[in-house]
């Protein structure tokens, strides 16, 4: 459908970057790795690459409690996000997290409900917020895991964590699905024909020891407004900036195309053509541009010169293989 999609798509800000750009830097990804090509960039600009084990989610436990103002214990940390498993017909299915918010009140309750489940394992669960807790488990240093959106969608079997403590993860998770079947937090939500609240999700671990600490970046939705969202960034970030636009995963992964269109236009009115003004007034030096799906990254770089180059006409057409 992407052909289709940029059909559809009035951007011309971004037509204009990107076609001009010098030509785009493309990296191929392993369809099934347990980490979306974009997070695994990002993971590396934040300096959150000393995984605990090879070929799992990003070392982000550790910084996220930081950025939660906790302070973790020395030892291994999980972030931990309550959600939504699905039956499909032949197989269970990541619901995206997105699509199940939970009130603060709503997830205080479930924490409480785990809690002692967690104690009698021998494992330390600390509430962070609504819907990022954290669990430190040394044992399951060598776990390997993945990130909600890499595994969203699919069935969940090769996503679960593998490796020593696998067992003892899977015998606790289900203790806390079966504790919470029940529980009037979902009572409640099936009155309101909400999906129930019945799984955890494990991911992210970080050794509290080793100091990982990310670099600032600013995500899209922590800043607000339009035309004045470039002066913001050039007088809030560090040099160099980096900006998240994370507004498009929620749709792609539901394969709403309707609402992801909406939201390109969203981004092109907010972002890329204050940027693009930006850049041909000389107020930013260089843009640089990378933009992803599930298994590639393209990096598009640009500046006030390339901009000159008039024959290349506006077009989307190089986001496409």
């Amino acid at each position: 459908m992407a052909p289709d999609l940029l059909r559809a798509l009035n951007t011309p800000a971004l037509s204009m970057l990107v076609a001009r750009a010098k030509t785009p830097v493309c990296r191929a990804f392993d369809p099934f790795s347990r980490t979306l090509p974009h997070e695994s960039w990002l993971a590396g600009e934040l300096g959150l690459t000393r995984r605990l084990v090879a070929d799992s989610s990003p070392a982000l436990a550790v910084s996220r409690m930081r950025d939660l103002h906790l302070t973790p214990d020395d030892g291994i940390w999980f972030l931990l996000q309550p959600g939504h498993i699905h039956i499909a017909r032949d197989h269970l299915v990541l619901t995206d997290l997105r699509s199940t918010p939970l009130s603060e009140q709503e997830s205080r309750a479930l924490f409480d409900a785990a809690q002692p489940l967690f104690q009698e394992a021998g494992k330390t669960l600390q509430y962070g917020s609504a819907d990022t807790w954290f669990v430190r488990a040394d044992d399951w240093r060598s776990l390997r895991t993945a990130t909600p959106d890499a595994a969203c969608g699919r069935p969940i079997d090769i996503w679960l964590p593998t490796g020593e403590g696998e067992r003892a993860w899977r015998k606790l998770a289900n203790d806390v699905q079966m504790e919470w079947h029940e529980h009037a937090v979902n009572t409640a939500r099936a009155e309101q024909s909400l999906p129930p609240v019945n799984s955890l999700w494990l991911w992210g671990g970080a050794d509290a020891g080793s100091d990982i600490a990310a670099k600032s970046y600013a995500h899209s939705g922590a800043l607000s407004g339009a035309n004045d969202t470039v002066s913001m960034l050039m007088s809030t970030l560090p040099d160099p900036r980096l900006l998240v636009l994370d507004n498009l995963s929620e749709a792609a992964l539901a394969e709403d195309w309707g609402n992801w269109l909406e939201r390109m236009h969203a981004l092109e009115e907010k972002w890329f053509a204050p940027l693009l003004s930006a850049l041909q007034a000389g107020k930013i030096r260089q843009l640089k541009l990378i933009v992803g799906h599930s298994e590639q990254l393209r990096e598009f770089t640009v500046n006030k010169h390339a901009l000159l180059k008039f024959w290349a006409k506006p077009s989307l057409a190089r986001l496409l293989p």
